[in-house]
């Protein structure tokens, strides 16, 4: 088992290379321009702050009013070492996301992944939008990251709506 000094010691090598900190700031850039691009183009929802995360996950809540009503939220957000996308359905607090699981457990979900009750857990629903996104092609991602994200909220709101 290595030590926390030998993890920063492999950290500080990394680091050196250069590759780490422009793949961080280009992932980030990416977020806030996705973030503001789907804003300006869907006015009807409302947008959080951009999370950066960890270097785990990076994220925005992305809910339209349907949702918020129910205290439920829309998260876009980019998984770092898997280097996918997914759009997750989450509860405004962990009382009303365990709520919801266990409301959806028996319902057709379609292809997204219903979550589990355990701490570390932030979702109800878990949906891969992009898996290997090009960043190089910016506007292709945004674009298909935001029709994605839209379509994964049209079906969550279906299924909330014949469950409520």
């Amino acid at each position: 088992m290595q030590s926390l000094n030998d993890y920063v010691m492999e950290y500080t090598m990394q680091l050196k290379k250069g590759c780490i900190q422009k793949a961080y700031k280009g992932i980030m850039t990416f977020m806030s321009g996705l973030k503001s691009y789907m804003e300006s183009r869907h006015p009807e929802y409302s947008a959080g702050a951009l999370y950066f995360g960890y270097m785990d996950m990076t994220y925005f809540a992305f809910t339209p009013v349907e949702l918020k009503k129910k205290n439920l939220k829309i998260a876009v957000v980019y998984l770092h070492e898997q280097n996918k996308f997914e759009a997750w359905l989450g509860g405004s607090n962990r009382k009303i996301q365990a709520e919801y699981i266990e409301q959806l457990k028996d319902k057709d979900i379609g292809a997204g992944r219903l979550s589990q009750v355990k701490p570390g857990v932030d979702s109800i629903i878990e949906l891969e939008i992009i898996d290997s996104p090009d960043f190089n092609q910016t506007e292709d991602l945004m674009q298909k990251t935001e029709i994605r994200t839209i379509e994964f909220t049209e079906k969550i709101i279906s299924i909330i709506q014949g469950d409520v």
